[in-house]
C-alpha cells in the first residue's frame, strides 16, 4: 500500500508538471529540466570519484534519478513533440541515466535510493522543488511548500512536555491548516546567480561593502506616536511600527539598549496582528516581557512559561519562554500555530550546533512553512560578537538563507543587482540587498532628540530558586505578624464602643500597627523584618543583576552596576569573572589612591566594562561618565540616594542619553519598595522646585511599605 501511494504521488507530481511545464524553444538545448539534471549528476559524479557521499550528495542523487523518471514519461506522451524532438530528448535522457548508472556502480549503497520504496526526506524534496524552480517549471502551492514537523534535537522524550492548557487549546481548534493565501504564482525567471557560491560573499560584503554607510534599512515617517496602552512612542520606535504597517515581516532589530526593542516587537506584532505571538528570551527578562505585554498592548494577554508549564496558559496571545526550558518545550510549540515569533537577544543563537540554536532554528522553519507571512524579529544590540559569520544563525532564523544558500526572497534581490561576486561593485549593492530585507540599527546618538536625557527603566525578575522561596515565605510571616498585632488593636479598641468607624479607624489603626513594627525592629531583633528582607532580597537578585548587566557591556560597553551591600558586589564580581567581563570595584574601605586608579581604569581602558559601586561610597562626587548605562541592582529606601547615584553618569559632558536600568524582584515587597521611591519626591523637588509633593525619608517609605504589606493582606 505504501508503494502504491509513494507511486501515485509521483505520477501526480509528473502530472502537474506535464500540464505547467514550459517547453525548451526548439533548438535551444540549455533550457528546460534536462540542463539542470545535467549539472546535478554532473555534480554527484564528480563527488563519488572524491570518496563516500555526504547525505546533501546523496539526496542529489535521488532527486536526479526522480526527475530523470518524471522527465523520461513527460517526452513519451508529450503530443507537441516531432518524433525527431522526442528522439532527441530520450538520447539526452540516456546520457544522464549512464551517468547516474555509473556513479551508483562506483557506490553501491546509492541503488537502494533508486526503489519504490526508498523513503524520500525532506532535504530531497526541498531539492526537488528548488531544481525544478531553477528549470523554469511552474509548481502548484502544494509542490511549492514543503511542511515538515522539526525534531526535537538531542532531547530524551521524557523532557519533552505538554501542559494540560495546551492540550485544551489543540482541542478546541484541532486543525490547523497551512496558510497559502501569500503564495501567488511567480513568473520563472532567469537563475543567473544559481550556481554561484553567495553566503561567504554575503559575509564579505558586511566586511568591505559598507563604503561608511550604516546598516539600517530606510523607514517611513511616522503618522502617529499613539499606541493601544497608556504610553506613547518615540519617534524612532513610531517609524519603525508604520514600517510594519506597509507590510514588512522579517527584521533584525539591532538597536542599543535604551531604545526600547522590546515595545517595538510587540507593537509590530500589534498592527500585523502576529498572534498568537511566540517570544524567545533570556531567563533573567522573561518576567519583563509578560509586564511591557501588559504596559504598550494592554488589550493583549501573555502567559510565561516556567519549568514544565503547568501554569501556562495556552489560550494568551503573547507565549514567552527563556532558552533554558525551552528543550521540553519545543514539541508542542512547532504544532501550535503561530503567526509570529521574536527571539530577544538573538546572539544567543549564533552558535549553530548549540541546542539553543537548533531549537530556535526548528520553531522558525516550522512556523513559517504553516504561516508565510509570519513576523520573525530577532532583537539584539550585538548581532556580530566575534566575526561576521555571527549573522548566519540570525539569517536563517528569519528565514533570510538556509545553510548554503539565500532562499528566494533575498535570491531575488541579488538577482535585481545585476552583478555576481565577480563583479565591481557587488559587495556594496548585496549588502543593501540584505539590509533592506530588514535590518534595523539606531544608536543613542542617532536618536537622542527623541529620547529623554534620563530615566529610569525597571527589569522585574522572578526569584525562583530556594532563597527566592525562602524570602516569599519570610514575607508570607511578617504580614501574619502584622495581621496578628491588627487583630489584637481592633479588639482592644472594640471593647466598649457602640460602634466602629471602619474606614477611619482602620486607616489610622494599620498605621500605628506599622509604626509598632517598625519601632520594634529597631529596638529588637526580631526573626525577620523589612531590613533583612530587603537585604535578602538583594543577595538573591545579585547574580541576576549581573547577568544584565553582562549582556549591557556586551550590547553597548561601559556600565556602572550599583549596590548598597558588599556581599551583592562580591558576587556580581565573581559573576563578571566568570564570564570573562573585566571590571573593577569602588568601595568604602578603599584608599582614596586605589579609587581614583579604578575610575580612570573604567574610563580610559577600553577593556574595562564595568564599574561595581556602593551605592553610599561612590554615590557621590564621583564622574562615571564614560558609561551611559546604570543597573541598580538594589533599591535605596530614598529617592534622593538614587538620583545620587545616577548623576554620577548623568551630568555635566554627557553626550548620551542616560538609563538607569533598576533590577526588581517581582511579587514581593521589592516592588512595593520601588513604587513608594517613585511616589516621594525629593527635598530640593519641594524646597527649590516648587513641588508640593510629600518629602521621602528613609523611615517614611520603611513605614509605608509596611502599610502597604498589611493593607493589602486585610483586603
Amino acid at each position: 500500500m505504501a508503494q502504491s501511494g509513494q507511486r501515485q504521488t509521483r505520477q501526480r507530481s509528473a502530472g502537474t508538471r506535464q500540464a505547467t511545464q514550459r517547453r525548451r524553444p526548439r533548438g535551444a538545448d540549455d533550457a528546460g529540466v534536462i540542463p539542470v539534471l545535467a549539472r546535478a549528476a554532473r555534480e554527484v559524479e564528480a563527488a563519488v570519484q572524491k570518496g563516500p557521499l555526504k547525505p546533501s550528495n546523496r539526496a542529489r542523487f535521488q532527486v536526479a534519478a526522480l526527475l530523470l523518471r518524471e522527465e523520461r514519461a513527460r517526452v513519451k506522451t508529450d503530443p507537441e513533440l516531432t518524433e525527431a524532438e522526442r528522439s532527441n530528448e530520450q538520447k539526452r535522457l540516456d546520457g544522464l541515466a549512464g551517468i547516474l548508472a555509473k556513479t551508483a556502480a562506483r557506490d553501491t549503497s546509492l541503488i537502494a535510493l533508486l526503489g519504490d520504496d526508498a523513503p524520500v526526506t525532506a532535504a530531497a524534496k526541498t531539492l526537488r522543488r528548488d531544481l525544478l524552480l531553477a528549470a523554469g517549471v511552474e509548481l502548484s502551492p502544494d509542490e511549492l511548500i514543503i511542511t515538515t514537523e522539526p525534531k526535537p534535537v538531542d532531547t530524551a522524550a521524557e523532557r519533552q512536555v505538554v501542559p494540560q492548557s495546551v492540550r485544551q487549546v489543540q482541542m478546541s481548534n484541532p486543525f490547523l491548516a497551512p496558510d497559502f493565501s501569500s503564495y501567488q504564482a511567480q513568473p520563472a525567471r532567469v537563475n543567473r546567480l544559481g550556481n554561484w557560491e553567495l553566503i561567504e560573499p554575503l559575509f564579505r560584503a558586511f566586511e568591505y561593502g559598507a563604503g561608511g554607510g550604516t546598516a539600517s534599512m530606510d523607514l517611513p515617517e511616522a503618522t502617529t506616536l499613539r499606541t493601544p496602552g497608556r504610553l506613547e512612542l518615540m519617534r524612532h520606535q513610531a517609524r519603525f511600527v508604520e514600517e510594519v504597517k506597509q507590510g514588512h515581516r522579517t527584521f533584525l532589530l539591532a538597536d542599543e539598549p535604551g531604545l526600547g526593542k522590546t515595545a517595538q516587537a510587540l507593537l509590530a506584532a500589534s498592527v500585523s496582528n502576529s498572534y498568537p505571538l511566540l517570544v524567545v528570551v533570556p531567563n533573567v527578562v522573561k518576567t519583563n516581557w509578560a509586564r511591557e505585554v501588559e504596559l504598550w498592548t494592554p488589550q493583549r494577554t501573555a502567559t510565561v512559561v516556567h519549568g514544565d508549564g503547568n501554569d501556562v496558559d495556552a489560550f494568551s496571545d503573547v507565549v514567552i519562554v527563556n532558552y533554558e526550558v525551552l528543550d521540553r518545550h519545543v514539541g508542542w510549540l512547532s504544532r501550535f500555530g503561530f503567526k509570529g515569533m521574536v527571539v530577544d537577544e538573538a546572539h544567543f543563537i549564533k552558535n549553530l550546533s548549540s541546542q539553543r540554536s537548533k531549537h530556535v532554528l526548528a520553531l522558525s522553519r516550522s512556523i513559517r512553512a504553516t504561516a508565510p507571512k509570519a513576523l520573525m524579529m530577532a532583537l539584539t544590540g550585538t548581532p556580530l560578537i566575534n566575526q561576521i559569520d555571527d549573522f548566519r544563525a540570525i539569517w536563517q532564523f528569519l528565514g533570510w538563507i538556509d545553510d548554503k544558500k539565500p532562499l528566494p526572497t533575498l535570491m531575488d534581490k541579488l538577482e535585481d543587482t545585476g552583478l555576481t561576486p565577480a563583479d565591481f561593485g557587488f559587495f556594496s549593492e548585496a549588502r543593501q540587498a540584505v539590509v533592506d530585507m530588514g535590518i534595523v540599527r539606531r544608536k543613542k546618538v542617532d536618536v537622542a532628540a527623541d529620547i529623554p536625557a534620563r530615566r529610569v527603566a525597571d527589569i522585574p525578575v522572578e526569584l525562583d530558586d530556594d532563597l527566592g522561596r525562602s524570602i516569599r515565605e519570610a514575607e508570607a510571616a511578617l504580614t501574619a505578624r502584622l495581621l496578628e498585632r491588627y487583630r489584637r488593636r481592633l479588639s482592644l479598641r472594640k471593647v466598649g464602643a457602640d460602634e466602629f468607624d471602619g474606614d477611619v479607624d482602620r486607616d489610622r489603626l494599620i498605621r500605628l500597627v506599622a509604626r509598632e513594627e517598625l519601632e520594634d525592629t529597631k529596638s529588637s531583633k526580631t526573626a525577620e523584618n523589612v531590613f533583612t528582607m530587603v537585604r535578602r532580597i538583594g543577595q538573591a537578585k545579585a547574580t541576576l543583576a549581573a547577568e544584565y548587566t553582562t549582556q549591557l557591556a556586551r550590547n553597548v560597553g561601559k556600565v556602572v552596576f550599583f549596590a548598597k551591600h558588599i556581599d551583592v558586589m562580591d558576587a556580581a564580581e565573581a559573576h563578571f569573572a566568570k564570564v570573562g567581563i573585566k571590571s573593577v570595584s569602588i568601595r568604602g574601605e578603599q584608599s582614596p589612591k586605589s579609587r581614583q586608579a579604578a575610575i580612570d581604569a573604567f574610563a580610559t581602558d577600553p577593556d574595562v566594562a564595568v564599574v561595581v559601586a556602593s551605592l553610599t561610597a561612590a554615590g557621590v562626587g564621583l564622574n562615571l561618565q564614560a558609561a551611559s548605562n546604570v543597573v541598580l541592582a538594589e533599591l535605596s529606601w530614598t529617592s534622593a540616594e538614587q538620583t545620587q547615584a545616577i548623576d554620577r553618569v548623568h551630568r555635566i559632558g554627557q553626550e548620551l542619553p542616560v538609563t538607569a536600568w533598576r533590577i526588581i524582584a517581582a511579587q514581593t515587597i521589592d516592588a512595593r519598595i520601588a513604587e513608594l521611591i517613585d511616589s516621594k519626591a525629593g527635598l530640593a523637588a519641594r524646597a527649590l522646585d516648587g513641588s508640593d509633593e510629600e518629602i521621602g525619608t528613609e523611615s517614611s517609605v520603611q513605614l509605608e511599605a509596611l502599610v502597604s504589606m498589611l493593607s493589602e493582606a486585610l483586603a
